[in-house]
């Protein structure tokens, strides 16, 4: 039996849906390996790290909790150190602690950054000259040499929310300059003007118009500033800016270096913190870029 095409109800075509069309409108478009294997490694470490604590048996943070240089056993996942603490205890606390303050400084820095970038993109003139100039002054600032100084000036003065501050000080501009390069090239689209025309105010333009168009990158952000502030508080830890008593990726090896851990046999002390901070930044990067790709494959890129 043959079916007259003529005959076809135009509206019926249109409106057919496909597969593909389909699950545009799903959550499937964001499912690819790298975003999956990147979840699964940040779950496994993230629920890990927040669970696990509530089973420790004493404050790992304490020193002399325990018999010295214990080796590997059933009791001591990883041993313990010189400080009389237990590693596995400890890192597990560290890397709780380091996402902690990773999630922290990417909120502060997501905020300032989407707020300066987009009121500076959008309002320009005058006001966008004097925002980019205190944009352009943070990125151009030596960022290493100046933590230097600063460890050098409060070396162990300082709290662990002192840091956080410290990073997201130092960690918005990039940010800000991004999200303002997009809000410029969104300011003088048609449905802005329409938008403006219709009398909604500058806040309700940047909340409701611009604001979605630059939601896919600050999630893509977000991660990136957490394992960048995760980066950052390790090396504030080497250097003695950060407070090393409380348990992170940066203060374990800042303890194993200050008892010179490789040249005493303690290989564990130093190489698992290096291993978890790997694997840890390995999740942050396959879940950014997997975002990325998601967000690539949907706007048709790749």
């Amino acid at each position: 039996m043959s079916m007259d095409v003529n005959n076809l109800d135009p509206v019926a075509v249109v409106v057919a849906p496909t597969p593909a069309s389909a699950s545009r409108g799903s959550l499937v478009w964001l499912v690819n390996f790298r975003l999956g294997l990147g979840l699964l490694i940040l779950a496994i470490m993230g629920l890990g790290s927040f669970i696990l604590p509530n089973f420790a048996p004493v404050d790992p943070s304490l020193q002399a909790s325990y018999m010295r240089n214990l080796p590997v056993s059933g009791i001591h996942l990883l041993g313990t150190n010189a400080l009389g603490q237990d590693i596995f205890w400890f890192l597990v606390f560290g890397i709780r602690n380091s996402l902690t303050l990773g999630i922290l400084v990417a909120v502060g820095v997501t905020i300032i950054a989407t707020l300066v970038g987009l009121s500076a993109g959008y309002i320009g003139g005058k006001f966008e000259r004097i925002v980019m100039l205190f944009v352009d002054t943070f990125i151009t600032m030596p960022l290493l040499p100046i933590l230097i100084i600063l460890g050098a000036l409060i070396r162990g003065n300082t709290s662990f929310l002192t840091v956080g501050i410290i990073i997201v000080l130092f960690g918005w501009a990039w940010d800000a300059r991004t999200v303002r390069s997009m809000a410029l090239s969104l300011r003088e689209r048609e449905f802005i003007n329409m938008a403006r025309f219709s009398g909604a105010n500058t806040m309700q333009i940047l909340l409701r118009e611009i604001f979605p168009y630059v939601s896919a990158y600050m999630v893509v952000g977000f991660i990136n500033t957490v394992l960048f502030a995760i980066n950052i508080e390790a090396t504030l830890a080497v250097i003695g800016l950060s407070k090393v008593e409380v348990p992170t990726l940066g203060s374990i090896i800042f303890w194993a270096l200050n008892y010179n851990a490789l040249f005493t046999g303690q290989y564990v002390w130093l190489v698992a913190p290096i291993i978890a901070t790997i694997t840890l930044f390995l999740g942050l990067f396959l879940t950014s870029t997997g975002f990325n790709q998601a967000f690539a494959s949907k706007r048709g890129v790749s």
